[in-house]
């Protein structure tokens, strides 16, 4: 793992470790130090994808391992029924080890395979996007989408450990790393306002090159998810939580192919917090922070498409409960408010 020997002094003390429900491990550090630590002695088996591949194939190559595609296409049942396919031809079994390298799509697609292959086998993330490590790597949601609709198919199985190098953040597209931003700026309104204050006051340019900097945003914003999955593994209370500015997005992403999973969450987000402040509940100084903190972090924070569009696949979203949805409301920077309300009572806000 010698392509990692470079970034390794940059890393020293910056070494931050979570563990959620005793069953995970997740470690913001250095891939060439911590690796060799958790991965356990047996098999493994790597699924990551074409493009991680192609940037660290001596790590992906040290194993046998099984190759996706790019993107949300690539987040099917097909894909799924590839990859058991390939497990049976590798001769997977129970004594195996399921390693995944790569973004949210590739962990949230192997952990999936992991968990209910053979009724389930352990599994390991190293998260290599920044919106990976701070969200979807991290409390053992797995899944994949169906029809458009995101990650209606899926499981509750916690990662043996989770590892986010902050080093192999620096290959990613500005683009890509900015998706990340918004899942940050999220827990930060959730729950930490002192992370907040912190983005605020970042030079956005210059943080994907800062590892010192950025493992502390990432430590902190995990660190926000990790104590809600400790309370709700099965967002069946606070969880919800974490669904903040979800509900628009996910309609967003239905209803348009022009903003990725971040964008989409981070006009979600500007558009849950303006409702918030029309209802009395979110002050306006602080609705117009996030707008602020959103804008500056790059994000285009008018919706691609008509809202009365994205109002019609609110029904269809995984969190309606009938004719109600709960909804996540910023009350204040670092904290929110999950309400019940009727699926119409919702959309009125936005008419």
């Amino acid at each position: 793992m010698c392509y990692f020997c470079s970034t390794i002094q940059a890393l020293v003390g910056m070494n931050y470790t979570i563990n959620i429900k005793d069953r995970s491990q997740v470690v913001v550090g250095s891939v060439a130090e911590w690796l060799p630590r958790l991965l356990p002695e047996r098999r493994v088996v790597v699924i990551s994808d074409t493009n991680i591949d192609r940037h660290y194939h001596s790590l992906v190559g040290d194993f046998d391992h099984i190759l996706i595609g790019l993107g949300e296409t690539s987040k099917t049942l097909h894909t799924l029924d590839a990859i058991y396919r390939q497990f049976i031809e590798l001769g997977v079994d129970r004594s195996c080890f399921v390693l995944a390298i790569g973004g949210g799509i590739v962990t949230d697609v192997a952990g999936f395979a992991a968990s209910t292959f053979m009724r389930g086998l352990e599994f390991g993330f190293i998260s290599t996007s920044l919106l990976g490590q701070v969200d979807a790597s991290v409390g053992g949601k797995n899944g994949v989408n169906m029809d458009g609709y995101k990650n209606m198919v899926g499981s509750f199985s916690q990662p043996r450990f989770v590892i986010c190098d902050v080093s192999m953040l620096r290959t990613l597209s500005a683009r890509e790393f900015r998706t990340g931003l918004a899942e940050m700026i999220k827990a930060a309104v959730i729950a930490d306002k002192e992370l907040f204050s912190l983005l605020e006051e970042a030079d956005f340019s210059a943080l994907q090159s800062d590892a010192h900097l950025l493992a502390d945003l990432v430590y902190r914003a995990i660190r926000v998810k990790a104590s809600i999955v400790e309370r709700d593994e099965r967002e069946s209370g606070d969880r919800r939580l974490l669904n903040l500015g979800h509900t628009l997005a996910h309609a967003i992403e239905k209803s348009s192919s022009k903003f990725n999973h971040g964008e989409a969450v981070a006009c979600g987000l500007n558009l849950v917090a303006e409702a918030s402040c029309r209802r009395g509940d979110l002050a306006p100084e602080q609705n117009e922070r996030i707008r602020n903190l959103l804008e500056r972090a790059g994000f285009e924070l008018e919706p691609p498409v008509a809202v009365s569009q994205l109002l019609k696949e609110v029904n269809k979203d995984k969190k309606a409960e009938g004719s109600a949805i709960n909804v996540v409301f910023p009350h204040d920077i670092g904290h929110c408010v999950v309400e019940k309300m009727p699926v119409e009572e919702f959309k009125a806000m936005f008419k």
